[in-house]
């Protein structure tokens, strides 16, 4: 996000060079609020103010500065102010920004950072996308299980500034294997003389830095974790995951599912609305919409084939909105109710004669009292209406209400069917189970609509 509300205080204290104001003013609020202020300058004038500050202030509000605005400084700063400002930004942050840019431009900065930072970097970005590895960060504090409390303490106190959190710490043996860890409050209540191995916790809780972020996050929100360590396949201690970067990866994934829902193609960045151009939202919207598009013309065929029945009855078409609308509403209700006990991991496909079942019994009942409201709305609404000589409107008052029920059920055994079809053939649910629901409902109601209208209406 930009404010420029304080950009021409800020030019103004730029021109008369008065940096001590300009530092006491970045000090004094939030990094975030300060990012928030300065992206509103071009890249010079913003270089020129995080010149002035401490190293670690400087990396923290350099993290917060909107991602165009960061690319922007990538591009027009020179390779040596860049490769200072991504040594002193947070690990985690500065590996997401690396990814954005091209290998090229990548591997041209990377020579001049710290040496440090350039080795983590490169061990972190090698981490895949979506997995533990690829959103932890390498400040953790670590102990040994010799060390006494009043030991570990004036350790912890001399590495905090530089660490991402000291509320836990990881006990380590000498080939680096996470062997226990210990927080902050436990080193604090401790007698000082007390070693680290007898207040140790040795059941940890981690993530194998492989493992999928999404499971990542729900084993901290399960366990109310402020961090978890992550492991490699040697049980090593590579990095840790806190709750903040859990919240953005919650927020990742949630934005990705609801655009998947949507039938919505391309990469479900959080907060890029308003970035992708014109060209990037159709090419991301319209691939669905175009296979459904074509998909509805096989309801175009129905209806087409089924022409007679309306010329007979044309009363019957007025109905049909009703029929398909509550067929989408009921399969969409049973499909949202899958998808998420499917990714809470409350079920799973072995669970699928379950799951039928109980939706089977659900839309049995919703089915009912649909069907009566359906009957007693055609009596009111259209029982004096013109109708062949054969048809009473009991008839199409029960018509209506049969092939709305076996429109419920069905489609709320298709909608509960087809995210687990699409989990059982390793497909993310959320993909398949809305764009083709509706689609799939509307072509089922017809058929069942007019077949219904036909044998009870004798047409």
């Amino acid at each position: 996000m930009v404010n420029p509300l304080l950009a021409p205080e800020l030019r103004e204290l730029l021109a008369e060079k008065n940096y001590k104001e300009l530092c006491e003013f970045c000090e004094s609020i939030h990094p975030a609020q300060i990012a928030e202020f300065i992206s509103a300058l071009n890249s010079r004038e913003i270089w020129e103010i995080l010149s002035h500050l401490q190293p670690s202030l400087r990396g923290e509000i350099f993290s917060h500065i909107d991602e165009e605005v960061q690319l922007e400084m990538i591009e027009t700063l020179g390779r040596d102010i860049m490769g200072k400002l991504l040594s002193e930004m947070p690990p985690d942050d500065r590996v997401d920004l690396m990814k954005k840019l091209p290998k090229k431009k990548r591997e041209a900065i990377i020579p001049a950072m710290a040496q440090a930072e350039r080795e983590d970097l490169r061990r972190l970005i090698a981490y895949p996308e979506g997995t533990a590895g690829s959103v932890m960060t390498s400040e953790y504090a670590t102990l040994t299980p010799e060390l006494t409390v009043d030991q570990a303490l004036r350790k912890l106190r001399l590495e905090a500034p530089d660490k991402e959190t000291i509320y836990y710490s990881y006990v380590i043996d000498e080939n680096h294997k996470l062997v226990g860890f210990v927080s902050l409050k436990d080193l604090i209540v401790a007698p000082p003389g007390a070693r680290v191995k007898d207040i140790m916790y040795e059941d940890v809780i981690y993530a194998k830095a492989h493992d999928d972020q999404e499971e990542v996050a729900r084993m901290i929100q399960k366990y109310d974790l402020l961090a978890i360590p992550v492991v490699d396949d040697q049980d090593r201690l590579v990095g840790i995951i806190t709750h903040d970067d859990v919240m953005d990866v919650i927020q990742q994934e949630q934005q990705e599912d609801i655009e998947k829902l949507m039938a919505i193609g391309g990469s479900h960045e959080v907060g890029v609305y308003t970035k992708l151009s014109t060209l990037d939202h159709l090419k991301s919207r319209t691939p669905w919409i175009l296979v459904l598009a074509l998909m509805g013309f096989v309801s175009g065929l129905i209806i087409q084939n089924y022409e007679s029945v309306f010329l007979q009855v044309a009363i019957l078409a007025s109905f049909m909105p009703m029929l398909t609308g509550t067929g989408g509403n009921a399969g969409s209700q049973s499909a949202t109710l899958v998808i998420r006990a499917l990714a809470v991991k409350e079920i799973t496909v072995r669970d699928a004669l379950f799951v039928l079942v109980k939706e089977f019994r659900v839309a049995f009942l919703m089915s009912i009292i649909l069907a009566v409201v359906a009957y007693f709305r055609v009596h009111v609404f259209y029982g004096d209406a013109s109708l062949p000589a054969h048809i009473t409107p009991v008839k199409v008052g029960l018509a209506v209400a049969i092939a709305l029920a076996l429109q419920v059920i069905a489609s709320t055994l298709i909608g509960a069917m087809l995210p687990l079809v699409a989990v059982s053939v390793k497909i993310d649910p959320a993909v398949v189970a809305s764009p083709l629901l509706a689609t799939m409902v509307d072509i089922f109601g017809l058929l069942i609509y007019f077949n219904v209208a036909q044998l009870v209406l004798r047409l």
